[in-house]
């Protein structure tokens, strides 16, 4: 059965760093495009990150880019990386692994609605 977990989630001060994983197992996800969102207290869920299959690919929600980078590694189960810099208040929320198998290995989405597996979130907390 497909699942992810995300797990690295904890709280951090202003401007400090968190790496948020994401396991992936049950399927082959080498071969899926992985994407990480968040969602803040009354909030929707919004799009952090995405990355292609073949991991040449990706794309950042604009409050985010410059300070975090998305990686994957694929070697045995796959593993989806969120490295997260120079972190704010406003990053607060819970993040969420997702991913959709694509026929095109280039092909990155950063649409929720484009993906079918999700994970059971990690929070995020960056306060003083």
């Amino acid at each position: 059965q497909a699942q992810l977990v995300e797990s690295g989630g904890g709280s951090v001060q202003p401007g400090g760093s968190l790496r948020l994983s994401c396991a992936a197992s049950g399927r082959t996800f080498s071969n899926y495009a992985m994407g990480w969102f968040r969602q803040a207290p009354g909030k929707d869920r919004e799009f952090v990150a995405t990355i292609s299959s073949n991991g040449e690919n990706t794309d950042y929600a604009d409050d985010v880019k410059g300070r975090v980078t998305i990686s994957r590694d694929d070697a045995k189960n796959t593993m989806v990386y969120l490295q997260m810099n120079s972190l704010k208040p406003e990053d607060t929320a819970v993040y969420y692994c997702a991913a959709r198998w694509l026929l095109d290995p280039r092909q990155i989405l950063n649409g929720d609605f484009q993906y079918d597996y999700w994970g059971q979130g990690t929070q995020v907390t960056v306060s003083s």
